[in-house]
């Protein structure tokens, strides 16, 4: 295991932690589609509700999906955070804790019901994104080049 911490960069244990962090935004999120799911009366299999489930079943809607499209940029975000990380564990850091953070908001905004309400914090998830799919090429780059 020594050989493995030497030859990460001392900072990598803040991308260790913007993984726990994010983790928690995650369950955070599964706690609250649990919690729809009891209050809505929408029973697993079901992903959705519909009409005949519950004539909240817009609002039970917005809270699962909400969840599910951060399920779905899930792998993504940790690779470019883990891969990343190993050349500039400090700009992943706070490019991953901006979009757990933007992650939140865009959760909470789609789960008022109104789909639009996920955008006025929660949409900087993209541009955190974007920042570390552009770290992700420098490195790349960088590799090729030495």
């Amino acid at each position: 295991m020594a050989g493995i911490v030497e030859l990460l960069p001392k900072e990598y244990g803040y991308i260790i932690l913007t993984l726990v962090a994010y983790y928690f935004v995650n369950l955070y999120m599964q706690i609250q589609v649990g919690k729809a799911r009891k209050k809505y009366n929408v029973l697993y299999p079901k992903l959705y509700a519909t009409e005949q489930d519950t004539k909240d079943y817009n609002i039970f809607n917005c809270i699962q999906r909400g969840h599910q499209n951060s399920l779905e940029s899930l792998p993504i975000f940790f690779v470019l955070t883990v891969v990343g990380g190993l050349k500039h564990p400090l700009i992943c850091t706070g490019l991953g804790l901006a979009y757990a953070v933007a992650r939140f908001f865009y959760f909470t905004g789609y789960s008022s019901g109104d789909p639009k309400g996920r955008l006025p914090i929660g949409g900087f998830n993209g541009i955190a994104l974007l920042g570390l799919v552009i770290v992700n090429i420098s490195f790349g780059v960088s590799l090729v080049r030495s």
